[in-house]
């Protein structure tokens, strides 16, 4: 389109929006008409259109989100913008949400012009602080200074696919200025295979005085590097053997050929690396001879990753004694997250040969017992203590509810929400919650209840330790729906609360980016399949977003994929999530029977196995809720066999173990 004739359209647009009467359901003092210009505003700033920005940033003038339309303003022309244009912004909304935002992208121009005086003085001021490449940033201005920071940079660089120019420029600056060494710069240069991370890959390579081209097709092109061969010297070496790991993305049987030819110009410690990068992607099968792999790589640096995949794999062949020595070598941040508290005191009690807890095993255990998630129940189970609900306090008056209803960040969010704006809605409401204290966070999840905004309920409730609400963290709206539907196919209705809850947050509209649509994210194509088995004729795509129709349709698949999985709750969960055809070739690589949480444990994809511990952990709160006595994750979880394995096979292949 023409400028003149978008222009033109606009017009129109703005004429109409000053003459036609505002309709019945506007929302606050904005007609719809105003909200429409404002997503226009916004679009037009994420497609870098300055002059619409600015037309549709002028004809909200008397909009009820100022801050956000002054902040689209600025944002059209950022980099040009003065130091004064923004710290006029930063005045006039300081202590806002969007002020925050502001100062983040100040932050990192500031970054990236070098502009350390005031990057420096604006960054004690930037609230939130989780933008990692304004951390790199920070690093390197404190680095230039003279600062030790090497440190806090190894803890901090283990993504690069998150880098960017700011962590790049760090890595540079560390190894210039002596803190960091070859070893450190090798270690990024592995991290970049691991991570398909191309630009990181050349700028490691750049500082080492290698072959930026050479990282770049070991990476992209792994075959081609493989043909030729391993090259001279070791940073050679470490190319070829990213290009190993890149190779057995694709095909472990190829790369260990690689390797093996390749074994005799490779010093002992580059062939345990190459071992380390095959068994990385072998994890990701969960093939037999994995675990021979780990063990050729012994001695070999490993990342994050590779570290977490070693206890795995080792937790899967039932090798304590390996489990304990992988977690032990852990850096001290990883090895204190709940899943590896959980598994060391059961390598610990593994060692001891004892069901009950050691002294040691217990002391890990009431570590982390008290956190309402998967590995604190698994750990309170190993002290005695099933999943139980908590008596709620007192309940949360009017009087409590109205301060927060009054509070401009939580009206602000409300607005969002209702333009279907959950980002900025979410970051506002995220926001107003840091002043408020454990009983105002109830009482904000409680007017979150009010409107319905059910996902800001249970997230809000959740962050309580001491006074808890469980009905607001575990909602069970549609009952009315839901117990019919659950009774007639003798389903678990906890089992499907649980999993709503971790599909949705109950949010009826929820739109996934591959079309999942509704309460349980149920895919159009199984939409119309389910409904086919059902006998549902007159279905069409858009009744996925209708409660009723959503239920029926994903409860019936849950049951229909529970079936196909032998009853298993862990299994057919991971299969909802995964798909059937691969958890059916996950579960084809048992020999035996296996413990659902050690299974669990080792699924292969993030995030199947963060969904399979969440969906799983809320079912047996829900069903604590439901039942009205303590329940067993452990038992929920369950011991999952290969296909055609009996009850009774499973029972004796069991027998005598946890």
């Amino acid at each position: 389109m023409s400028a003149s004739k978008w222009f033109a359209g606009a017009a129109i647009l703005a004429a109409c929006a000053v003459t036609s009467p505002a309709r019945a359901d506007d929302s606050g003092s904005d007609s719809r008409k105003e909200d429409d210009a404002f997503l226009l505003l916004r679009d037009a700033v994420r497609q870098d259109d300055a002059a619409k920005a600015e037309f549709y940033a002028a004809r909200l003038a008397n909009y009820s989100i100022p801050s956000y339309v002054d902040y689209y303003r600025l944002k059209s022309h950022f980099r040009s913008a003065s130091s004064e244009e923004i710290r006029d912004y930063l005045r006039r909304y300081e202590g806002s949400a969007i002020a925050d935002r502001l100062r983040n992208d100040w932050l990192l121009e500031l970054g990236r012009k070098r502009d350390w005086a005031n990057f420096d003085e604006q960054l004690p001021l930037y609230v939130i602080n989780d933008d990692t490449q304004v951390k790199c940033y920070a690093l390197q201005s404190r680095a230039l200074k003279g600062q030790r920071v090497a440190g806090e940079a190894r803890a901090l660089l283990v993504a690069p696919n998150v880098y960017g120019e700011a962590c790049g420029g760090l890595i540079a600056t560390l190894f210039q200025g002596g803190q960091f060494d070859r070893n450190d710069v090798l270690a990024q240069l592995r991290l970049a295979g691991e991570f398909n991370a191309t630009g990181q890959g050349r700028r490691a390579a750049v500082l080492l005085d290698g072959s930026d081209k050479k990282i770049a097709q070991a990476i992209d092109l792994p075959a081609i590097a493989l043909a030729k061969g391993p090259g001279a010297g070791h940073l050679e070496h470490e190319i070829y053997l990213v290009a190993v790991g890149r190779m057995a993305r694709t095909s472990v049987k190829l790369a260990v050929l690689a390797l093996n030819k390749a074994a005799p110009h490779l010093t002992a410690q580059e062939q345990a690396v190459g071992w380390g990068n095959i068994a990385l992607w072998s994890s990701y099968t969960l093939a037999a001879e994995t675990g021979e792999y780990w063990r050729r790589a012994n001695g070999a640096p490993l990342s994050q990753d590779a570290q977490q995949w070693k206890t795995r794999i080792a937790l899967r062949d039932g090798d304590w004694k390996l489990v304990k020595s992988c977690i032990q070598a852990m850096p001290a941040g990883l090895r204190a997250e709940p899943a590896w508290v959980y598994w060391m005191g059961r390598a610990l009690m593994a060692e001891a040969g004892s069901t009950a807890p050691t002294a040691e095993a217990a002391q890990l255990f009431r570590g982390i017992a008290e956190q309402s998630n998967f590995y604190g129940q698994l750990a309170a189970e190993e002290l005695g203590r099933l999943s139980t609900i908590p008596l709620p306090g007192a309940p949360i008056g009017p009087a409590e509810i109205a301060p927060i209803a009054a509070d401009p960040g939580f009206q602000r969010a409300l607005k969002f929400f209702a333009m279907r704006l959950r980002f900025e809605g979410t970051r506002e409401w995220n926001w107003a919650l840091r002043k408020l204290n454990e009983r105002e966070h109830l009482a904000a999840a409680e007017f979150a209840r009010q409107h319905n905004i059910l996902d800001r309920m249970v997230n809000t409730s959740e962050r309580t330790r001491i006074q808890v609400d469980y009905s607001q963290r575990f909602p069970s709206p549609h009952l009315d729906i839901m117990h019919p539907t659950t009774q007639t196919l003798g389903l678990d209705k906890a089992w499907v609360y649980g999993l709503i809850r971790q599909e949705s947050r109950f949010i009826m509209d929820a739109q996934s980016s591959v079309g999942a649509s509704g309460l349980m994210q149920v895919m159009p194509s199984t939409g119309r399949w389910v409904a086919k088995k059902i006998g549902l004729t007159d279905f069409v795509q858009e009744m996925l977003s209708d409660a009723r129709t959503n239920i029926l349709l994903g409860a019936n698949y849950m049951n229909m994929v529970l079936g196909n999985m032998d009853g298993s709750q862990t299994l057919a969960t991971a299969a909802y999530n995964a798909g059937p055809g691969r958890l059916r070739s996950w579960r084809a690589t048992l020999t035996k029977p296996m413990e659902g949480a050690v299974f669990v444990e080792a699924i292969p994809y993030l995030e199947t196995r963060t969904y399979v511990k969440n969906v799983m952990s809320n079912a047996t709160y829900y069903a604590a809720l439901f039942e009205g006595r303590p329940q067993s994750l452990k038992a929920r979880l369950g011991t999952v066999a290969p296909k055609g394995y009996s009850e009774q096979e499973q029972q004796e292949s069991s027998f005598g173990t946890r």
